[in-house]
């Protein structure tokens, strides 16, 4: 099983969480930002319906392959620093 770690970071003159490269929305505070984390990681474990799906990778090339509903990851929420 994978796990992914969704980061709570200072970003574009607010907080936001991470994932990987990829920020969400900048919240006003870090209690904001840690909260909108744990509903998209709680989100992210619920199962769906395995379907066909295609993407674009780096490259440009496409690909297509079956994404198990059932094949969720591990997910957690990395406090960050305090908003002092």
């Amino acid at each position: 099983m994978n796990k992914v770690t969704y980061e709570i970071v200072e970003h574009d003159g607010g907080w936001a969480y991470k994932l990987g490269t990829t920020y969400s929305e900048t919240f006003p505070s870090h209690a904001d930002a840690l909260a909108a984390a744990k509903i998209a990681a709680a989100e992210q474990q619920v199962a769906g319906r395995t379907e066909g799906i295609e993407y674009e990778d780096a490259a440009g090339k496409w690909h297509g392959e079956v994404a198990q509903g059932d094949d969720r990851p591990q997910t957690e929420v990395s406090d960050g620093p305090d908003e002092d």
